[in-house]
């Protein structure tokens, strides 16, 4: 008679499905408390009003940037519930640029919906960054002034003898001059009034420290405004703009073009051809060497400091990626690497 050894039959130890069991409930318990952070920071700051303050969000900024800000602000509790709760509800994208009166008594919901619906202070004249002297004059349309007053109010020859700009070029408009920031408006402010408000505070940030560190660069203080609006429209972090200046100095001594997409893009939008990299204007710095002929846009106390107090760095190239990331390099074969790599969307539009 024959035996078939079988061998027995194996069971899971009961020490590995308490293990499992644990760690079960271990993660049922992070997702529950994960979830009580998550509602606990949407709720507000502040259970009763608080005093307000104006933020102003700038053309273009990500939710990342706007998140940031308003926890930098002490309006909302968490940066990271910001950000969830304004991809749950598909709106990261649909935060509008502009001046917010705000306080830390709104919940994120309520802060979000007045961005999204771009319920801005009323009583303000906001100048947003990064914005060309027509982006300007068509927003002080937008606020009600009448053409002749806004012609009026963007004539250089309005403001002679101002201090903000004694070192502009008699030929020079007001592009880069208009500091931007939020005015106060009521029923009788002129936007000349606005104006005169906007350069008495770029007067102040171009302080001696600043005119002083431009020159130590090689710079005069209008090259140094002109570099300045193309580093403010570059990069975004402090860290970055100290960095990519210090790129943009560097060629220039080297007499290498600046390479910048945003000055071949100014040139090509001013002269009514669109958004082109192709189009050959004086101020294509991927065709021409040295500083574009006028600044390209405003620029804040940010991009100033940048220019004035450059990175101690030695990077000759520059690409900032689809994930807003900016990676510099010392060669060319890096920054083309670099760029394959990191920027394929940003890169091919």
């Amino acid at each position: 008679m024959r035996y078939s050894a079988r061998p027995p039959k194996r069971h899971a130890p009961r020490r590995l499905l308490v293990v499992i069991a644990v760690l079960l409930v271990l993660l049922a318990g992070a997702t529950l408390y994960v979830r009580h952070v998550y509602f606990r920071d949407l709720e507000p700051l502040a259970s009763s009003s608080q005093k307000a303050q104006l933020v102003t969000v700038a053309q273009g900024a990500s939710a990342d940037a706007i998140a940031k800000q308003l926890k930098d602000a002490g309006l909302i509790r968490s940066a990271w519930a910001f950000k969830l709760y304004v991809s749950s509800k598909n709106v990261r994208t649909g935060l509008e640029a502009g001046t917010y009166s705000l306080d830390a008594s709104q919940s994120v919901a309520q802060i979000v919906s007045l961005m999204t619906h771009g319920k801005v202070a009323t009583d303000l004249v906001t100048i947003l960054p990064a914005q060309r002297l027509d982006q300007i004059s068509s927003a002080l349309r937008n606020y009600g002034f009448s053409a002749d007053d806004i012609k009026m109010a963007l004539d250089p020859a309005t403001y002679a003898n101002n201090p903000a700009l004694v070192d502009k070029p008699a030929a020079a408009n007001l592009e880069g001059y208009l500091y931007p920031d939020s005015y106060q408006k009521t029923s009788n402010t002129t936007a000349k009034e606005v104006i005169l408000e906007s350069l008495k505070e770029m007067d102040a940030q171009l302080t001696p420290d600043i005119r002083a560190a431009f020159a130590s660069e090689g710079l005069s203080t209008y090259q140094g405004i002109t570099l300045a609006s193309v580093v403010e429209q570059e990069v975004s972090t402090q860290s970055d703009r100290q960095q990519a200046a210090q790129v943009f100095i560097s060629r220039l001594k080297q007499g290498s073009p600046l390479g910048s997409d945003v000055t071949a893009y100014y040139g090509s939008q001013i002269a009514g051809h669109g958004k082109s990299l192709q189009y050959d204007s004086p101020y294509n710095t991927l065709i021409h060497t040295g500083l574009p002929p006028t600044p390209i846009s405003n620029v804040n106390a940010s991009a100033l400091q940048a220019v004035a107090h450059p990175a101690n760095t030695d990077w000759l190239y520059f690409v900032t990626g689809d994930d807003g990331v900016t990676h510099f390099s010392h060669t060319l074969a890096e920054h083309q690497a670099a760029t394959a790599q990191y920027c394929h969307k940003l890169c091919s539009e």
